[in-house]
């Protein structure tokens, strides 16, 4: 049993995806900052926001602690939020991934 655990655990195909997590858990950093100090800023120069979290449709303001809060709406500006960064960051995976085919091809 510990034998065929070990042969599991050692194959070429497991080792090689434990190194491709712990290395896009490294890249997901990359990424989220160059979304958020980035392109969110240029965005925000063009549209006038760049963050959208505080549009809600519905719900009533309450003040919390001295802070106004809007409770029971429809959160959409965190929706935006997660829209906008799940497109930037498949354009950028896109330029990436269409780049590194280019320059394999440029190898070729």
């Amino acid at each position: 049993m510990i034998s065929e655990l070990k042969a599991f655990l050692f194959r070429g195909d497991v080792l090689a995806l434990a190194v491709a997590v712990i290395i896009a858990g490294a890249f997901q950093k990359i990424i989220d900052s160059f979304v958020s100090d980035i392109i969110m800023p240029i965005i925000g120069l063009i549209v006038g926001k760049q963050d959208y979290s505080s549009i809600v449709i519905g719900g009533k303001e309450v003040v919390v602690d001295g802070i106004t809060k809007v409770e029971g709406g429809i959160m959409v500006g965190n929706f935006i939020n997660a829209l906008l960064n799940f497109v930037i960051i498949g354009l950028a995976l896109f330029f990436l991934i269409k780049a590194a085919g280019k320059k394999s091809e440029d190898v070729k």
